[in-house]
């Protein structure tokens, strides 16, 4: 098991001088945090304002890790061909110096508490939300990942630190994001029924 904090692991990443990082290579320092570290990752890769698509890629690794952690599995299971595809080390060296300072200040305040909150049933719990936003992630939202990829990350940093209150701070972040969605497909369908109707009217 590493005895490395999260910040040290990923500052790590950035660090290291190879030109390829995997995500093979990510689950073996993340170690026995697998499950809580790599939904942070991604989770925290969805906050950043992205190109058209681009969380639909990055929300695949979380799609499958989070259904994984609802049904209780011991250890993180991905697809062969996702663990060893590579990664330009270049492109991903700015996100992990940017995260690395923000996971050292909440490895700092973040401390074990509210334990009920991590049961079984609590941590299946966190994998439930955790899928459900990544199913919001897929969808080709203009700037809809921003909410549900900070939740996925906060709630994941929770299961990690075993911080009830950082969890129920993204329960909260979770219902708002779930909530913002309704709202924009509201917003979206009625522009899509307006538009229909002036369209309609020239003919």
């Amino acid at each position: 098991m590493s005895t490395e904090s999260l910040a040290d692991v990923i500052e790590g990443f950035g660090e290291d001088v190879r030109p390829i990082l995997t995500v093979g290579q990510m689950l073996d320092a993340f170690d026995s945090r697998a499950f809580g570290a790599m939904l942070f990752v991604f989770g925290a890769l969805n906050c950043l304002p992205l190109p058209p698509g681009s969380s639909t890629i990055l929300s695949l690794p979380i799609l499958l890790l989070a259904p994984q952690v609802a049904l209780g599995a011991d250890a993180p299971w991905l697809p062969r061909r996702m663990i060893d595809r590579p990664v330009r080390r270049d492109d991903l060296r700015g996100l992990f110096r940017k995260l690395t300072p923000v996971v050292k200040r909440m490895e700092l305040i973040t401390r074990p508490r509210l334990g009920w909150l991590f049961t079984p049933l609590g941590e299946r719990m966190i994998g439930v939300v955790c899928t459900l936003l990544a199913l919001v992630l897929i969808l080709p939202i203009p700037l809809g990942n921003l909410a549900p990829g900070a939740t996925v990350a906060l709630l994941s940093l929770a299961l990690l630190q075993r911080d009830g209150l950082l969890a129920l701070a993204g329960y909260l972040m979770a219902f708002v994001s779930l909530g913002l969605l309704f709202v924009s497909a509201g917003v979206v369908a009625a522009a899509v029924h307006k538009i229909i109707g002036l369209v309609s009217s020239f003919f």
